[in-house]
């Protein structure tokens, strides 16, 4: 491969800067009205530069001065305001959440017409990101299409309106309610609020910044599924009572323990209910209960950003849909180590599953290899489970055929992008392997519904 340009990539990544900087700064400053005498100013001053064949350089010269005055005028906002929010633990990619926020005003003025304007954590990618990037454009893809695949490169993390705020009165406070749309999943930080004020001409506005910082967890998208029920029969597990609360269906008695949630009625033993005065129930030695792998593959480059991204939200989607309150769930995957979890039956909640897919990444530089291993070594426990991979290579394959092999049936589910579907599509001539589909992006959740 040809190596990239070094000086010609970061003078391209600091235009790329100073275009989103504008893109993120001009509609904060600037009302709509301020635009629309912006796009009048840069219009009457390239339409007028002939001052003898027209006369638009006096539309040019008339927004210039409101422009002038106006941000003039911002320079003379004081004020001194303190924000309170109460945000909430969790959202959701694409769900709505609204939170309230107050605002004290600490000083003796009146302010009148205010407006506030959150503040997020600069997203935009770090000159390796970008480089990488660009690197995706040389093999192939549009240096657009190479930054649009890979969300961690995409510079919206969340959609903030401007809300307005009541007449806030000396030393005293109002409050208003703000809605949040998360467009990515992680960690979503808040690092202030700007109290913003429009001038007399409604055309700029001044600006108080104010610290507050804040933080929410955006879980993945999660898309509806079927009912589904995948293969397996209930199967021993060694340890079955500290695993999964006393679930199986042995009648081998082992003594008496307080209740648990999740326990099942049939265990209580009344009459120690009676005298200890609280729940007691029988536990079991052997359990014999189904055991589900949701294996997540996290081997994917830049390239396969919008990929990765939507397996995620797949995987999220199986946790929260599978019955564990009669299974248990093993969600596999590698990250900076091999992540091997298990929910249901008391052991873990899926919002703990939620969080771990909230915050996981693609490691590309990691051997496929350690995936394997991991999934080989818990084998033993499982009856089945879900495979989400990102290709169908080789290794992929092998890891599939050893799990057969070892009698668990597996439904594996590939999320491709168009040159991998075409690519499926000519292997398997429209005829693919039973328990395998293809989840083609832009159409995850339709291929979903068909299972």
């Amino acid at each position: 491969m040809v190596p990239m340009n070094t000086g010609m990539t970061r003078l391209i990544y600091r235009l790329y800067r100073l275009l989103t900087w504008l893109n993120y700064w001009v509609p904060r400053r600037f009302t709509p009205t301020g635009l629309l005498v912006l796009i009048s100013m840069a219009v009457g001053g390239a339409v007028g530069m002939d001052m003898d064949q027209s006369m638009s350089f006096q539309v040019f010269l008339l927004a210039f001065c409101l422009l002038a005055v106006s941000i003039s005028a911002a320079c003379f906002f004081r004020g001194r305001f303190v924000v309170e929010r109460a945000l909430p633990r969790f959202a959701s990619v694409g769900q709505p959440v609204a939170y309230p926020i107050k605002v004290s005003n600490r000083t003796a003025k009146t302010f009148r017409g205010l407006e506030l304007l959150e503040g997020l954590t600069d997203p935009r990618p770090t000159l390796a990101e970008f480089t990488a990037a660009r690197k995706a454009a040389a093999r192939g893809r549009s240096f657009r299409l190479s930054l649009a695949a890979s969300p961690s490169l995409n510079v919206r993390q969340a959609t903030v309106k401007p809300v307005s705020l009541p007449v806030l009165p000396p030393n005293g406070e109002a409050e208003t309610q703000v809605e949040v749309i998360p467009l990515r999943r992680g960690l979503l930080r808040f690092t202030g609020a700007t109290v913003a004020r429009p001038n007399a001409f409604g055309l700029f506005r001044a600006f108080a910044r104010v610290s507050a910082p804040g933080k929410v967890l955006v879980l993945p998208k999660r898309y509806p599924l079927p009912a589904l029920a995948l293969p397996g029969a209930r199967k021993y597990q060694q340890g079955g009572v500290a695993l999964a609360s006393a679930i199986g269906q042995s009648d081998e008695f082992v003594a008496l323990r307080d209740y648990r949630p999740g326990d099942p009625m049939r265990h209580i033993h009344w009459r120690s209910w009676a005298r200890a005065g609280r729940p007691i129930v029988r536990e079991f030695q052997d359990e014999f209960f189904v055991r589900h792998a949701l294996i997540l593959d996290t081997f994917a480059g830049t390239e396969k950003g919008a990929a990765f991204e939507e397996a995620v939200s797949v995987a999220a989607s199986f946790a929260c849909s599978l019955d564990t309150q009669e299974s248990l769930l093993d969600l596999m995957f590698v990250g900076p180590q091999a992540i091997h979890f298990t929910v249901g039956r008391g052991v873990s909640h899926v919002e703990q599953a939620l969080e771990i897919l909230a915050s996981v990444r693609a490691c590309p530089e990691k051997p496929f290899q350690l995936l394997r291993d991991l999934v080989l070594e818990h084998a033993g426990q499982v009856c089945g489970g879900v495979c989400l991979f990102l290709d169908w290579d080789e290794p992929r394959r092998e890891l599939v055929r050893r799990l057969r092999a070892l009698g668990l049936p597996m439904l594996v589910l590939v999320v491709a992008d168009e040159d991998l579907d075409k690519k499926l599509q000519s292997q398997y001539s429209g005829q693919a392997p039973e328990g395998f589909r293809v989840l083609r992006l832009g159409e995850i959740a339709e291929g979903l519904r068909s299972l």
